[in-house]
């Protein structure tokens, strides 16, 4: 299958890179990482057939993935070959032990889409650390007042994940909450998404989940 495939700053020096470089029939690309308009959207728009491939970290797929959402090309299919196969999204996405050939070859299917109120996306690991507020699951309370972090995860079934991590005596309390939604208020706090942290501190915050999935190929 053709793939539009997109290297994301120092991934170009990977093994894996020079793989997909070799991908016969695929148009190949490398651009800066965390990516922005003028390096995405000239070339994702041009996709009329396959899908793309990404080869980056979390933080570069997700700025592609944003393009897309921004462009309105969630109809385009996404393979993402990590530079590092720990990486919250390659859990979520529970990616095969050769990235490059699932993403090139894998069948597609759909995962939930996350965004903020603040315009970006979601796709491994958001994190509010450490919070003292109320924070919302749904119609759920699962935090009023302290806690060392929030984090929130895409959830395959109803949108995304909510972990609130509490301070204990003897070690940390956690509880797990899932829905389509997760609002944090309270005293100012920067989120981190995919490991960017946002450029300023905030009371309120909000993660829910898109109307429409992403497709991915895996």
């Amino acid at each position: 299958m053709a793939a539009l495939i997109l290297g994301c700053g120092t991934a170009v020096t990977s093994g894996d890179w020079r793989k997909l470089v070799a991908r016969s029939g695929s148009s190949v690309h490398e651009i800066p990482a965390t990516p922005g308009k003028s390096d995405v959207d000239p070339l994702v728009k041009s996709v009329t057939d396959g899908h793309v491939v990404v080869h980056g970290g979390d933080a570069d797929l997700s700025a592609i993935v944003l393009r897309l959402l921004r462009i309105e090309r969630l109809d385009v299919a996404i393979g993402y070959v990590p530079v590092d196969p720990g990486s919250p999204a390659a859990k979520l996405w529970r990616l095969a032990k050769d990235t490059v050939d699932a993403a090139l070859d894998g069948s597609e299917s759909r995962v939930p889409l996350v965004r903020d109120d603040a315009g970006g996306v979601l796709l491994g690991l958001g994190v509010l650390a450490p919070v003292r507020g109320t924070v919302y699951c749904d119609d759920d309370v699962p935090l009023r007042g302290p806690a060392e972090r929030v984090e929130v995860r895409p959830d395959p079934v109803l949108g995304l994940e909510v972990r609130v991590v509490r301070k204990g005596l003897l070690r940390n309390k956690t509880s797990t909450l899932t829905g389509r939604a997760m609002q944090y208020g309270g005293d100012p706090v920067s989120p981190v998404r995919d490991g960017v942290t946002h450029q300023r501190p905030l009371r309120r915050w909000t993660w829910y989940r898109h109307t429409d999935d992403l497709r991915v190929v895996r």
